[in-house]
């Protein structure tokens, strides 16, 4: 079983979105859809962007 779901299912677009500009800005070109294609560098890259963002989002609202 998998423990890839969202939370919140309307979630969904908001968190592909997120990925999306996330990608962009290293530099990693997705699709829509399957990336299957992409090396495991890249997706590293766009996952820790990600968590990145994330990070520094939670500690800007801290103050």
């Amino acid at each position: 079983m998998s423990s890839n779901k969202n939370v919140v299912p309307e979630a969904k677009e908001a968190l592909n979105r997120f990925k999306m500009e996330a990608a962009a800005e290293v530099g990693v070109n997705l699709k829509n859809g399957y990336n299957g294609d992409l090396t495991s560098k890249q997706a590293g890259s766009v996952g820790g962007q990600m968590v990145k963002k994330m990070i520094e989002s939670y500690e800007k609202n801290m103050k």
